[in-house]
């Protein structure tokens, strides 16, 4: 699966009881920035849970709105939610075109999602898809080893840290908490 993930870049942290899922804003078409305020996270399961995106938009919306089924079919076990998402995802004929991956993470879990059939739950809690992500993830285990910052504060200094670098992320930046 190829996946454009330009002008895109989400972030999870986990850290002392809290997690934050954070996504900057920008959205390019090409070498041309279309939006820079675009929102990539969002609650699901009446806030319980919390998504980010990269890829493509009407992809991940749709992959949303799978994820959500899923959850209230799982009544809200998150683990199987993702499992079961996955499968679909890879199987389904008209899923398996979709390009975008998920980030998604409850109070206890957090976990990335791809269309290969991956279900990935990150070590260290600290998870990051799109162009920026391997800025935003470095920049983050730094913070999380060597300062006090909060989940939400290394989520929104990660991402900072990944716009200064990446042509494909900005600095505007929307964080949900749990």
């Amino acid at each position: 699966m190829s996946i454009e993930f330009h002008g895109t870049t989400v972030i999870a942290i986990r850290k002392n009881g809290k997690v934050a899922i954070a996504g900057d804003g920008q959205v390019t078409l090409g070498s041309t920035v279309m939006k820079k305020g675009a929102v990539k996270v969002r609650r699901m399961r009446d806030g319980k849970v919390l998504a980010g995106f990269a890829g493509s938009t009407a992809d991940a919306m749709t992959l949303f709105d799978k994820f959500d089924s899923k959850l209230e079919a799982s009544r809200g076990n998150i683990t199987r939610a993702v499992i079961e998402l996955a499968k679909d995802w890879r199987t389904d004929r008209v899923l398996r075109r979709l390009e975008a991956l998920l980030i998604v993470a409850d109070s206890d879990h957090t976990f990335v999602i791809s269309g290969n059939g991956d279900v990935i739950e990150p070590e260290e809690g600290i998870a990051s898809i799109g162009s920026g992500g391997p800025y935003a993830l470095a920049a983050a285990k730094m913070l999380v080893r060597h300062t006090d910052l909060d989940a939400r504060k290394v989520a929104e200094e990660a991402l900072k840290a990944a716009s200064e670098i990446c042509i494909y992320t900005n600095e505007h930046i929307t964080v949900e908490e749990l």
